[in-house]
């Protein structure tokens, strides 16, 4: 029967629990043309091995093959991980150098087994913190390093302004600043509407509406107007700084630059500081502007404060440390912002994926890197007494 189930063309798989360890032998011709017969051998020996359960492992005899392509290749490695799963180790015989190279190329081109899920527990849990803090050092230290680089290329430009990019600063400018005075603005009224909205309400209790302007003075030009315009700002451009460099690293054109002898660092990273750092003071004091404008309207309607008794009280009993502590922040921030952007935008691997996950974490970390900053500048200015 086997002889002419060979001769017909037809696969056979037998299996042989008598012996050890337990014998499967496979033979015929397994091309694509017989994979629905394979899939069904293949079944039946499966359910044999998980019944007897051979302790000493399996092996696997394809002397007997007499034709194989690669979707024949391929269900042996299937039926090997199959039968690996049921009754143990799997160890091939009779194969011909033709049949192993078909093998071996093959298993090369499937995908390797997913990766199994850690075992809850303490020790998982202490292993993937070590790993975390691990990568968050690296990080700092690289980040460092870039900054150093930045800072160095800073220096140079004061001794040598020509080689500065002039049009890809100017380019830059309007693109993180000028065309950021929208959003910026109509946040910043907004926040002003809110807080001389909600302020009212609150000392309208006490008879204290006046105080409505100290509150709106205060909090919009110490610590909000400048924060949240670096909160939009880092969702905006450190975006786009991670996009624009990142594609640039996937297309392998920073390779090319370095080729060419042109430094990564001064064409693509410095335009793009020196930009944010000109241009977010600029959009905080404008922000600083519509959200007051915004308070006093309120102001206004809410509680009858006229825009001349707004103005007055602002100027009268407002420090103008109030606006220097906002204003002295916003480098700081830029710095930061621009910093991270370009980081991740290096950071880019040759895929997409890789591309939307660093833009993604380069506005996490701008963003969490603002508030941290702002929180030390709040602690400072606290104890120096401003």
């Amino acid at each position: 029967m086997n002889g002419q189930a060979f001769a017909d063309g037809f696969p056979t798989l037998e299996v042989d629990l008598g012996v050890r360890p337990a014998l499967l032998r496979l033979g015929g011709v397994l091309r694509i043309r017989h994979l629905p017969e394979l899939e069904t051998l293949g079944r039946g020996a499966a359910a044999q091995i998980a019944a007897g359960k051979p302790a000493e492992g399996i092996v696997l005899d394809m002397s007997q093959i007499h034709g194989l392509d690669t979707a024949g290749a391929w269900f042996v490695l299937s039926l090997a991980r199959r039968l690996e799963a049921e009754g143990g180790a799997v160890r091939f015989a009779g194969l011909s150098a033709q049949w192993q190279g078909l093998l071996d190329t093959v298993e090369a081109s499937l995908p390797g087994a997913p990766p199994q899920p850690g075992r809850p527990g303490f020790i998982c849990w202490l292993e993937h913190i070590g790993e975390a803090t691990s990568g968050a050092w690296r990080t700092c230290v690289e980040m460092s390093n870039l900054l150093g680089e930045i800072i160095v290329r800073c220096v140079g430009l004061v001794f040598n302004p020509l080689r500065l990019r002039w049009t890809a600063l100017v380019h830059h400018m309007q693109a993180v600043g000028f065309d950021a005075v929208p959003i910026v603005s109509l946040m910043a009224f907004l926040i002003g509407v809110v807080l001389a909205f909600q302020g009212a309400v609150q000392l309208r209790q006490f008879g204290a509406e006046i105080f409505v302007v100290d509150l709106i003075a205060i909090s919009i030009l110490r610590e909000l107007g400048i924060l949240l315009t670096a909160i939009i700002v880092a969702g905006r451009s450190a975006s786009a700084f991670t996009a624009a460099i990142g594609s640039m690293k996937m297309r392998e054109e920073i390779d090319a630059m370095r080729t060419l002898g042109l430094d990564p660092v001064s064409v693509l990273i410095v335009p793009r500081v020196l930009a944010l750092v000109i241009m977010l003071p600029i959009l905080g004091f404008i922000a600083d502007l519509a959200g007051l404008i915004g308070g006093a309207l309120m102001s206004w309607i809410t509680l009858g404060v006229s825009p001349e008794m707004f103005v007055a009280r602002l100027w009268d009993d407002t420090d103008v440390w109030q606006f220097v502590i906002g204003m002295v922040k916003a480098p700081f921030f830029a710095l930061t912002i621009a910093l991270v952007g370009c980081y991740e935008g290096l950071k880019v691997e040759g895929n997409a994926e890789s591309l939307g996950a660093r833009t993604s974490r380069s506005v996490v970390e701008a963003i969490f890197l603002v508030i941290v900053l702002d929180a030390v500048f709040s602690i400072f200015f606290a104890l120096v007494g401003k």
